[in-house]
C-alpha cells in the first residue's frame, strides 16, 4: 500500500483547519472554547459531538468516536487514511508523492490509466445518449420506463453505439494501447490467441449504466440490449479487472453512503433501474449487487456502514427463490435481516411508478423479519397438509434457525412454525413438538462450513443505529479494523484526571518523567497512552494532541486519549493538582505493597533471612511513603 512521509502527513494536517472541514459537513455552534453538533455516527436529539480548535480534534462524548481530522473523513467517508489524506490534500492544493516500489508505482498508475479509460468512455456513451441521432432508440427506452433527465444525469447514463468497432477506433484515436484497453474489459480479442487479427467492442447496442467505487470513481459497465436476438443475453457486464472485482462493488454504494448512514439499514434490490427508481423517489439507502449475488464481501463492505440490510427482490418465483437462497451469507454477517414484499406483479420500479415514492417507503418500513418471511416461503413452496410437506418446512426452518445459534430465537419460531402449519390446513405439530424436532437438530454435529462467528441477530427487526451497552464505555468499543483488545473497564477517577492534566500543557510530560512511576497506574490504556506520551517527551517527537491521536489505531486507545483532551472545563492551579494526583497515585500503590508484604512476612515456616528481608522492605516502603516527590514541579524546564 502506499505510504504517506509524516512530513507531507504534517503538512496536510497543519493545511486543514478540523473546523473548517468539520463545518463543511455539520452545522456547528460555538460553545466556550470548543464547538458543537449533532453527531453524525449515532442518534442523538442533544449535541455531544465536540470539536477543539485548539486541539484540532473531535470528540462524542455519547458514541466516543474520536480523532483528528484525517479520522474524521476516514469515519464519515468510510474510506482509508491514504484517500482521506488525498482529499485534504486536494483541497488544501497539496501535492502527495507516496513512498512506493516500483511495482507499486506501476500498479498504481495502470489502474489510474484503467479509471481514466472508464472515465472518458463514460463521457463519450454519455454523448451518444444525449445528443446521436443512434441513441434514440435509447431515449425511447428510457421514455417508455419513464427514467427522468435528472435520473440519467444523476447516474450518468449512456448509449453504447451498436458497431462492433466503435470503441475500438476511439481508443485508437485516444492514443490508448489495446492492451491496456482488453485489460479495461472493453474491446475482445478476436483471436486470443493471435492479437494481430485486431480487437471488436465488448458493448455494442446497449444502454449502458456506468458501475462506480465507494469514492464515485468509474470502474466498470453494466448494458442492456435494446433491440436484436432474444438469445443475447439482456444484461452485458465487465468482466473483473485490476480495477473491478464483482463481489466486491455494489452498484449504487458510492450515492447511498451518506443515506444508508443516516436511515440505519441498507436496501438491496436486484436490478439498476430499480435502484434509479428508488434513489429519484427519495429511497437513497439503496444498493444492488452487480452481476453476482451478494456475497459475504458485500456484506461486509456494507457492515462499515449499518449492521441492518432489508432484502427487496422481485415478487416473482425467482425474487422470492434469490431471497431464500442468501440465507448461508446473511447469517454469517452478523447483520439484522429484513425482507420487503412487493406486491406482484410489480418490481419496485413499477410499483413507484404506479403508486409512488410514498407507498414505497410504506412497504420499506412494513419490511418483515427474515424468518417470518422464510416460513412463508417455505410453506407455499411445500404442502403443508401432508406430513412430507410439513417435515421439509420444519427441516428447513430448523438448519436456518440452527445456524444463528440463537436459542431465543429458536423458541419464538417453534410457536410461529407450528401456527403457520395449523394455518395452512391439516394436522400441525404442537409448538412442543416443533420445539422438540428444532432441539434435536441442535444436538446433531453442525455440518463443516455452516459454523459461524458471532452473534447473528437475523429475526430482531428495528435499527441497530442504537449504541450497545458497550458503546457508553469509553474503552469498550473497537472498530475490527486493528487489533482490540478485550473491553476494560472505564479508568479510575484519578487516573481520568492525570490524564486530562498531561495533555492540558506539553510541558507537563517533562514533569512526569521525572516523577510518574507508569508501574504505579492500573488501567491499562492509561498505562498505555502515558508511555507513548512519555516516549514522545523522551524523543523529542511530540508534535500536538491531533497528531497524538492520529497515531492511535486502536479506537479504545483513541477514544479514550480524545475525551481526556476534549474536557474544556478550566483546572484551578493545575500545577499542584498534578503533583497531588500522582503523590496520591504513589502512595495507592505504597499500601498495596505494604499489604502484601506484611501477608509475606507473617507467613508460618518463614526463614528468618527471608522475614528480615521482607521487614526492611516495610520500612522502606513506609519511609518512602512519607518522602515528597523527589523533584520541583518546575523542574521540568530543565528536561
Amino acid at each position: 500500500m502506499p505510504m504517506i512521509s509524516p512530513q507531507v502527513r504534517e503538512q496536510v494536517r497543519a493545511a486543514s483547519d478540523i473546523v473548517e472541514i468539520i463545518q463543511s459537513y455539520l452545522q456547528l455552534r460555538r460553545a466556550g472554547g470548543n464547538f458543537v453538533a449533532l453527531c453524525p455516527f449515532h442518534n442523538e436529539k442533544s449535541p455531544s459531538f465536540h470539536v477543539s480548535p485548539s486541539r484540532q480534534m473531535y470528540h462524542c462524548f455519547g458514541c466516543h468516536k474520536s480523532g483528528d481530522v484525517f479520522r474524521f473523513i476516514q469515519d464519515y467517508e468510510n474510506v482509508s487514511f491514504t484517500e482521506a489524506a488525498k482529499r485534504l490534500a486536494q483541497r488544501a492544493g497539496i501535492t502527495i508523492e507516496f513512498d512506493e516500489t516500483p511495482a507499486q508505482r506501476e500498479e498504481r498508475a495502470t489502474k489510474d490509466q484503467l479509471r481514466d479509460i472508464h472515465e472518458q468512455l463514460t463521457r463519450r456513451w454519455q454523448q451518444a445518449l444525449t445528443h446521436d441521432a443512434a441513441g434514440q432508440i435509447a431515449r425511447d427506452y428510457l421514455a417508455k420506463r419513464r427514467v427522468s433527465p435528472e435520473a440519467i444525469t444523476r447516474f450518468r447514463l449512456g448509449y453504447a453505439l451498436d458497431a462492433w468497432d466503435d470503441t475500438v477506433h476511439w481508443s485508437r484515436s485516444k492514443d490508448w494501447e489495446p492492451g491496456l484497453v482488453e485489460q479495461a474489459g472493453l474491446i475482445v480479442p478476436r483471436d486470443p490467441n493471435d492479437r494481430n487479427r485486431g480487437y471488436y467492442d465488448r458493448f455494442r447496442g446497449r444502454l449502458m449504466f456506468p458501475i462506480c467505487d465507494e469514492q464515485g470513481r468509474v470502474v466498470a459497465f453494466s448494458g442492456r440490449i435494446l433491440a436484436g436476438d432474444e438469445k443475447v443475453a439482456k444484461y452485458l457486464n465487465s468482466p473483473e479487472t485490476p480495477i473491478f472485482t464483482k463481489s466486491r462493488v455494489l452498484y449504487g454504494l458510492d450515492k447511498a453512503r451518506r443515506a444508508i448512514l443516516d436511515a440505519g439499514s441498507a436496501i438491496i434490490c436486484e436490478g439498476q433501474l430499480d435502484l434509479i427508481a428508488c434513489h429519484m423517489a427519495g429511497v437513497e439507502n439503496m444498493v444492488a449487487p452487480q452481476g453476482t449475488a451478494l456475497t459475504s464481501e458485500h456484506l461486509r463492505i456494507l457492515r462499515r456502514y449499518t449492521q441492518e440490510v432489508v432484502l427487496c427482490f422481485d415478487s416473482d418465483n425467482a425474487g422470492q427463490k434469490a431471497t431464500a437462497r442468501i440465507l448461508d451469507e446473511l447469517v454469517g454477517s452478523g447483520m439484522s435481516i429484513r425482507v420487503i414484499t412487493v406486491p406482484a406483479p410489480h418490481d419496485p420500479d413499477s410499483f413507484i411508478q404506479e403508486h409512488g415514492g410514498d407507498a414505497f417507503r410504506q412497504l420499506v418500513a412494513g419490511a418483515r423479519d427474515f424468518f417470518d418471511f422464510y416460513l412463508d416461503f417455505l410453506c407455499q413452496r411445500n404442502d403443508a397438509t401432508s406430513d412430507r410437506g410439513q417435515l421439509a418446512v420444519l427441516e428447513a426452518m430448523a438448519v436456518g434457525l440452527l445456524k444463528t445459534e440463537n436459542e431465543a430465537l429458536l423458541d419464538r419460531y417453534a410457536q410461529k412454525t407450528s401456527m403457520a402449519l395449523a394455518a395452512a390446513g391439516g394436522v400441525a405439530p404442537s409448538p412442543d413438538a416443533v420445539r422438540a424436532e428444532f432441539q434435536k437438530r441442535l444436538r446433531r454435529p453442525v455440518t463443516p462450513g455452516l459454523a459461524r462467528p458471532g452473534g447473528f441477530s437475523a429475526g430482531h427487526g428495528g435499527s441497530s443505529r442504537q449504541p450497545s451497552a458497550a458503546g457508553s464505555n469509553p474503552v469498550a468499543r473497537g472498530s475490527g479494523a486493528a487489533s482490540q483488545r478485550p473491553a476494560v473497564e472505564p479508568p479510575s477517577p484519578n487516573e481520568m484526571w492525570l490524564l486530562k492534566l498531561t495533555f492540558l500543557a506539553d510541558e507537563f510530560a517533562g514533569w512526569l518523567a521525572l516523577h510518574l512511576d507508569l508501574q504505579w497506574l492500573r488501567h491499562p490504556l492509561v498505562r498505555e497512552l502515558l508511555a507513548r506520551r512519555l516516549e514522545l517527551h523522551r524523543t523529542s517527537a511530540w508534535q500536538s494532541p491531533a497528531a497524538f491521536l492520529g497515531e492511535l489505531e486502536e479506537d479504545a486507545l483513541r477514544s479514550l486519549a480524545a475525551a481526556a483532551m476534549t474536557d474544556t472545563r478550566t483546572i484551578p492551579n493545575p500545577e499542584q493538582q498534578l503533583s497531588d494526583l500522582v503523590t496520591r497515585l504513589r502512595n495507592t500503590w505504597i499500601d498495596e505493597r505494604i499489604a502484601q508484604t506484611s501477608i509475606r512476612s507473617s507467613l508460618p515456616h518463614l526463614a528468618d533471612a527471608d522475614r528480615n528481608a521482607l521487614l526492611q522492605e516495610l520500612l522502606h516502603l513506609r519511609k518512602a511513603k512519607r518522602e515528597p516527590l523527589l523533584a520541583r514541579l518546575d523542574a521540568a524546564a530543565e528536561v
